[in-house]
């Protein structure tokens, strides 16, 4: 592959990700919720346990204080509580609420109709490809050494 292919490429994902983002944040905007709300919410959903502040930040990528605001947003939303943890006492815990519940089910539906839209005409066998292509990406990008 050229480096103008992978320039071409990286700039086609690039835009992707960034326009589906925008999309969905366009039709999220009915429930109130930002992107980085309605992130929050979908990383917390994926935990079996209720995670601790500083696990659910590990997972969504971003800093404690960054994450600390945005709770404390969704806590005044009724979507989030923070109990402090049993076995640390300076450690929260962050669990959904039946509110934040039923968001996420509209939220779900609302990415689930736009991804069908998206994927519009693409087989699964171009999907599958498109899987390992992203997969074997993510495993370079792991092994760059970053200064």
């Amino acid at each position: 592959m050229s480096i103008t292919q992978q320039h071409l490429f990286a700039t086609q994902l690039a835009q992707l990700s960034r326009a589906w983002r925008a999309e969905l944040d366009k039709r999220l905007q009915g429930l109130n919720l930002s992107q980085a709300r309605w992130l929050v919410l979908l990383h917390l959903a994926r935990f079996e346990q209720a995670p601790t502040q500083s696990e659910l930040a590990l997972e969504v990528g971003v800093e404690g204080p960054t994450l600390a605001r945005l709770l404390s947003a969704l806590q005044a939303e009724g979507l989030v509580e923070r109990k402090a943890a049993l076995e640390d006492r300076r450690a929260k815990h962050i669990y959904l609420t039946e509110l934040a519940r039923q968001r996420i089910e509209q939220i779900d539906g609302i990415a689930a109709d736009l991804r069908a839209q998206v994927f519009k005409g693409i087989s699964a066998e171009q999907i599958e490809l498109c899987q390992q292509l992203h997969q074997t990406m993510l495993v370079n990008l792991e092994s760059v050494n970053v200064p």
